[in-house]
């Protein structure tokens, strides 16, 4: 405690050393005052703002044999960078970065690169994926350190290949790839204080006496991080209305002492889908809810519709929000060539019917809840393959609350008081299934 005193009081003296006279006097009257920050909050922004390096700008230059990449940040930073197939992209990962850019920058590409995506991808861990129109190779990357205020500068220069040339060096992509958290300056996550879940990060608990006592519900806001879902025309994206459902959703039922409560996802981070379910079969789940807002391209549509699994979808658009949801680890970069045999074991076992049967009953509760509450859509149950509700011994439902693309329904997932009136709903009949 004296040591972190004294750490204080020297920095509150180069603070106010520079100053004199006046300009001393009335420094020291507004901290007093409160009309400014305390010296050792100033302090900690500006160490929380040096911590995370900022990306402030990112173009390309070049034509359809070569293409260049700049990002300019704010420091020079450790990096990956390696190329994915089906379809071809570049990934670029980094340290957590804040990234600064410009309103719609990344939308539209030049020469090999049709447009590029960039966000928080895992805890500690940024990434911007470059979709490119044919295969290409990495010819190569670079830091610029900042000198003549000018930013730091991140060069990756990309050149045209063929599809054998591609697959002959994919080895040693996949080998940086693998390598990537051992790079200097990209950490490997670390546990978030308690009460935060991080898959795959969290010791294990008694689970056996827990179950007994409390039912485990598993709460996935869709997307995240570098994936932010659906956008509505205002810039709204669904990432962040269903990040706010599953914390309404998640107090209320703590609140009632009857459930142990967990989120894939505590804040904007990027959860790819098979480790969504994988956390949800390793907490021992007992229900999962799965939260999406999503767009259609009828703008009539509209209304809350729960999905439960099937691999032969419902109708047509069921099976078209499924294929664009399951899109999302493409979105984000991730090798879905990578599976393992625990997930392809998973993905055949779907046949259980005992849990299929448990999802459909709690899909038709919660749509009974509703009515009254909110709109519902024409269909309001429908089946569709997601991947993300394919655990096979957990009942999981998908909720779309409403669509983007609708007028009516976007003015709702805007408001605070429609997601607590619809979460309540939801949780009631939570309450109603394991009573049934």
């Amino acid at each position: 405690m004296k040591s972190n005193f004294i750490n204080i009081k020297s920095c509150f003296a180069e603070v106010i050393r520079p100053l004199v006279g006046v300009q001393r006097f009335l420094l020291i009257f507004l901290i007093v005052s409160g009309w400014v920050f305390t010296p050792a909050d100033a302090i900690a922004k500006l160490k929380e703002d040096q911590i995370v390096p900022q990306a402030t700008n990112a173009r390309l230059g070049g034509d359809k044999r070569r293409t260049r990449f700049v990002v300019d940040i704010s420091g020079s930073i450790g990096y990956a960078v390696y190329v994915l197939p089906d379809p071809y992209r570049v990934i670029i990962d980094l340290p957590e970065v804040n990234f600064q850019l410009p309103s719609g920058q990344g939308s539209s590409g030049r020469g090999l690169v049709t447009g590029y995506r960039f966000g928080l991808f895992s805890p500690g861990r940024s990434r911007i994926v470059i979709d490119t129109s044919a295969p290409v190779l990495i010819q190569k990357s670079f830091v610029i350190p900042a000198r003549n205020q000018k930013p730091a500068r991140l060069v990756v220069d990309i050149v045209k290949t063929d599809k054998k040339t591609f697959q002959k060096n994919r080895k040693s992509q996949l080998q940086a790839q693998s390598n990537a958290e051992k790079l200097a300056g990209i950490p490997i996550p670390v546990p978030k204080p308690r009460g935060t879940i991080i898959p795959g990060f969290n010791k294990k608990t008694d689970r056996a006496s827990k179950k007994r006592a409390k039912k485990t519900i598993i709460i996935d806001p869709g997307h995240g991080g570098i994936d932010s879902g659906a956008v509505d025309p205002r810039g709204v994206q669904e990432k962040r209305i269903v990040l706010s459902v599953a914390r309404i959703l998640k107090k209320i039922l703590l609140k009632t002492g009857r459930y142990h409560v967990l989120m894939t996802r505590e804040d904007d981070t990027f959860i790819p889908l098979r480790k969504r379910v994988e956390f949800a079969r390793k907490n021992d789940g007992d229900l999962f809810i799965s939260i999406h807002a999503d767009t259609v391209n009828r703008s009539y549509v509209r209304g809350t519709t729960l999905y439960t699994l099937s691999e032969k979808a419902s109708d047509v658009e069921a099976a078209a929000l499924a294929q664009k949801e399951n899109r999302s680890d493409i979105i984000a970069g991730v090798d879905l060539g990578r599976q393992n045999d625990v997930v392809t074991d998973i993905l055949i076992d779907l046949v259980l019917r005992e849990t299929k049967n448990h999802s459909i009953f709690f899909a038709q509760t919660v749509v009974k809840g509703l009515k009254g509450v909110t709109k519902i859509n024409n269909k309001p149950h429908r089946f569709a393959g997601f991947a993300v509700l394919k655990a096979p011994d957990i009942p999981s439902v998908l909720i779309e609350l409403g669509f983007l693309s609708n007028g009516q329904d976007a003015r709702l997932l805007k408001s605070q008081n429609w997601r607590r009136k619809v979460s309540r709903s939801v949780a009631k009949s939570i309450d109603k299934y394991f009573r049934s």
